[in-house]
């Protein structure tokens, strides 16, 4: 019997030649080593705090306008103070105001925090450490990434604080509003810093993106082959593909609008009437902006959540003690994700009148994305079937991103529907929908990320019990925010509206609309608790041990508290998967993947999935190392 081993590493080692006298003492100056750092992990750092300060900004902004919808009566003179003429003379909240803050929400909430935030984070925290590489291949453009992101920031802080207040045309910004600086308050210079913000940040995440990709095609460490990847570097890899196919589309619709606005075309603009006057604009429509806008607003879906499938991934593994169940196919779904999001964008555009036929081919292709995201759904369950978990807060934040993935996706299969879809669309069900099965589901897998990879971080542990409480609090109060919502948007309630009361129909849901604002506010509130955890922690939590989660992937073999190079030493060589939790055999319930098989005393049986037996011309068959 022969034996040949054919394993093919096909990772690029552009950084070997250096990789072991690399100068992991980078010494410098306070500015080089925290401010303007090219260390992926001091940008990951970045990324994160500023992403928590958006989110508290984007949820106080919500519970603003919540409270003006489950408490019209309320009077919030109490708010002047911050608000300022926003505040009408009656103690109301100005109805233009309201559009506002709904647009601010949804723009903060889905770029700056679920996509910087948690992508800008973990992409740049794991990607490196987990493939074994010292950095990303470009310390420069991954700095210049952060930082045409926080100058983004700092422009979109800024409209919050105009007089004529920020932009106003919805998240969506779709025109005319959005066109026409004198159609609204939030139609002037806070839409064109709203144009202007979105443009860099834009800018931000393609020079993310690249890097990404590069990093983890070319520098991974020896032994790292592709299906030896950590499902958490698998999905950076297609977010970051998905990111830089369908953010261009964005920035040509922004450059297209900024042109409509400032330079008298008619992109998205044809036969207004503005105060009975009608404007020379002829032959736009403001139907292909929508267009543009979906092309990138689908893929945007799976850029926020493919990431917070990927953390859950690898922390539901890490806690149940199990290998993870359909490694591959849990990539294929990935990949059929990543596909479909680029070819069911017009099921947000069932009402503007398209073909029929269009719309059913777009209704067929947006009901198949269900099943990739059933068989993530089915191997999760499957890998927490009968194991030993350890519910930490990180995990029970895995397991409600699972929950909310699966009542926001069936929800999903409604406004799919095209027939459905024309009673739902712009109600309060849509609202319930993609909060849930988008925004709370990848909220959650970033809250576990942070409490998983706390320790690698800052070297220190996150206090468990206040997890739970921040934990329990958050998860029912999501339940309690978006759930009636379905209610509401049956009986056709829509978003975006100031007020119910005028509605005679609507006056059966003033309880339920308390419900959802009293909720809102428990919720913002629990979200405080994690700051507290977060920031007393990073100065004054226990300190950790190199691997306190006994996890097997490459980041938990660095120190405690690793330099700039990660690796004060050679990197470690792969030799298996990042999945071997409970191998018959073993000493531990869990094997690193630098532990040569070799070294292990399951290194005498034949290994599941590890070897290929093929037919030879003679009698004896080949043994193929399949590594």
């Amino acid at each position: 019997m022969a034996t040949t081993d054919i394993h093919v590493n096909t990772a690029t080692h552009a950084h070997d030649d250096h990789s072991h006298d690399h100068g992991h003492e980078h010494h410098g100056n306070f500015w080089t080593n925290y401010i303007f750092s090219e260390d992926h992990k001091v940008i990951a750092k970045q990324f994160l705090i500023t992403g928590i300060f958006w989110a508290l900004i984007g949820g106080t902004l919500s519970v603003i306008f919540r409270l003006q919808l489950g408490f019209p009566d309320m009077n919030l003179e109490w708010l002047r103070p911050v608000l300022g003429g926003w505040i009408t003379p009656e103690g109301k909240l100005d109805p233009e105001f309201y559009l506002a803050l709904v647009t601010m929400h949804g723009t903060i909430m889905v770029f700056f925090v679920l996509t910087a935030g948690l992508s800008g984070t973990f992409s740049n925290f794991l990607i490196p450490l987990q493939i074994g590489a010292r950095d990303m291949a470009s310390g420069f453009m991954n700095m210049l990434s952060y930082w045409f992101f926080f100058v983004s920031s700092v422009i979109m802080f800024v409209s919050l604080f105009l007089q004529d207040g920020p932009a106003g045309g919805g998240w969506t910004i779709y025109p005319p509003l959005s066109a026409l600086p004198q159609a609204i308050k939030g139609s002037g210079l806070g839409m064109t810093l709203w144009l202007v913000s979105m443009a860099l940040f834009i800018a931000s995440s393609l020079l993310g993106g690249i890097n990404y990709i590069s990093t983890i095609i070319n520098i991974r460490t020896k032994g790292m082959s592709f299906t030896r990847m950590p499902l958490t570097v698998w999905a950076f890899f297609f977010t970051a593909i998905i990111g830089l196919l369908s953010f261009p589309v964005l920035f040509s619709a922004a450059l297209l609008l900024i042109f409509d606005r400032s330079f008298g075309t008619s992109f998205f603009l044809s036969d207004i009437y503005i105060g009975g006057e009608a404007l020379p604009n002829v032959g736009g429509s403001p139907i292909l902006f929508q267009h543009l806008f979906w092309f990138l607003g689908h893929p945007e879906v799976y850029i926020v959540l493919l990431p917070a499938l990927g953390l859950s991934s690898e922390i539901i593994a890490t806690n149940a003690r199990k290998p993870i169940f359909g490694y591959k196919a849990m990539i294929g779904s990935m990949l059929f994700i990543g596909i479909l999001s680029f070819i069911v964008w017009a099921h947000h555009m069932f009402v503007t009148g398209m073909n029929p036929f269009l719309g059913s081919v777009f209704m067929l292709l947006t009901l198949i994305i269900a099943v990739p995201s059933a068989v993530k759904i089915f191997n999760y369950v499957t890998t927490l079937w009968q194991g030993n978990i350890k519910f930490t807060p990180a995990m029970l934040f895995s397991i409600g991103l699972v929950s909310f993935f699966l009542t926001g996706g069936i929800t999903g299969i409604f406004l799919g529907n095209s027939a459905i879809d024309i009673q739902l669309h712009d109600t309060y069900f849509v609202v319930a929908h993609f909060h849930l099965v988008m925004g709370s589901a990848s909220f959650f897998g970033m809250m576990a990320g942070v409490y998983h990879w706390f320790p690698k971080m800052f070297g220190r542990m996150m206090d468990n019990r206040l997890g739970y409480i921040h934990f329990w609090l958050t998860f029912v109060g999501v339940y309690l925010v978006f759930f009636p919502m379905h209610y509401i948007g049956i009986a056709g309630f829509p978003r975006r509206y100031y007020s119910w009361t005028n509605f005679e129909t609507f006056s059966g849901f003033a309880d339920l609309n308390m419900l959802v604002s009293g909720a809102a506010v428990i919720t913002l509130t629990a979200q405080l608790i994690f700051i507290f955890n977060f920031f007393y922690s990073m100065w004054r939590g226990r300190v950790a041990n190199a691997n306190p989660w006994k996890s097997n992937t490459l980041e938990w073999t660095t120190p405690v508290n690793p330099g700039h190079g990660n690796w004060p030493g050679e990197i470690p060589n792969v030799y298996r998967w990042p999945y071997d939790y409970s191998k018959p055999g073993a000493k531990e319930d869990y094997i690193p993947q630098h532990i040569p098989y070799s070294e292990t005393p399951e290194s005498n049986l034949p290994h599941e999935n590890e070897l290929i037996k093929l037919e030879s011309s003679g009698n004896d068959p080949i043994v193929v190392a399949k590594h």
